[in-house]
């Protein structure tokens, strides 16, 4: 039996994701947390055999919460599951230590097998991201500058596409907003970008906000 901790903080998508598993003979919803850090509480408390994780968390980013979980136990998989599309947080993800990716829109069909693979320990990913991804690899992945980038400046990014003020952005990060002043400052240096208008284009060009 595959014992699973899922992580939503939507009620709804808990109960959904709750009825599919239970209603195969091998896998089997044992806990579930609303918020990043109950899920990171619960995952040291609790012996479970995989995390299902969404990746939006009202109080801790997702990739935060799989790299604390990663790091209190390395061995424990985690499946993200994301309302993101593939191509803003897939390869992110997986550096961060994940063990797949799967985005909502495609989880009732695929989440079954995805979690079966993953708990065989090996590694998931769709048919799709594999294709962007040997993609990718044949044009030396030179137009997807925005893999350079850390983290929070990817969040910062993807707020600033989202058309957040610089207050917003800090409120949504936890931060200062010096510190997310910087943040920008770096993701434009670093993708050669002159400002912000022109990092907007780039988010609204490789689809990184909905």
């Amino acid at each position: 039996m595959i014992n699973i901790l899922v992580v939503d903080d939507h009620a709804l998508i808990r109960k959904g994701m709750k009825q599919i598993l239970n209603d195969t003979e091998d896998i089997r919803v044992t806990g579930e947390a609303e918020n990043g850090m109950q899920a990171i509480k619960m995952a040291q408390e609790n012996i479970y055999d995989l995390v299902l994780l969404d990746i939006s968390m009202p109080d801790k980013h997702g990739i935060d919460v799989l790299k604390q979980l990663k790091l209190n136990k390395p061995q424990l998989p985690v499946l993200i599951l994301s309302m993101h599309e593939e191509n803003q947080y897939a390869l992110r993800s997986l550096k961060a230590g994940a063990a797949g990716y799967l985005s909502k829109q495609s989880a009732p069909t695929q989440l079954v097998t995805a979690i079966r693979q993953v708990a065989c320990g090996k590694k998931y990913i769709s048919n799709e991201l594999a294709e962007e991804l040997a993609n990718g690899l044949s044009q030396g992945y030179q137009e997807l500058l925005h893999q350079t980038l850390s983290n929070r400046e990817y969040q910062t990014l993807c707020l600033m596409a989202s058309g957040k003020s610089l207050s917003e952005m800090a409120e949504a990060l936890s931060l200062s907003a010096k510190t997310v002043s910087v943040y920008r400052a770096r993701l434009l240096e670093k993708m050669k970008l002159k400002n912000n208008a022109e990092a907007v284009r780039y988010a609204i060009m490789n689809h990184l906000i909905e």
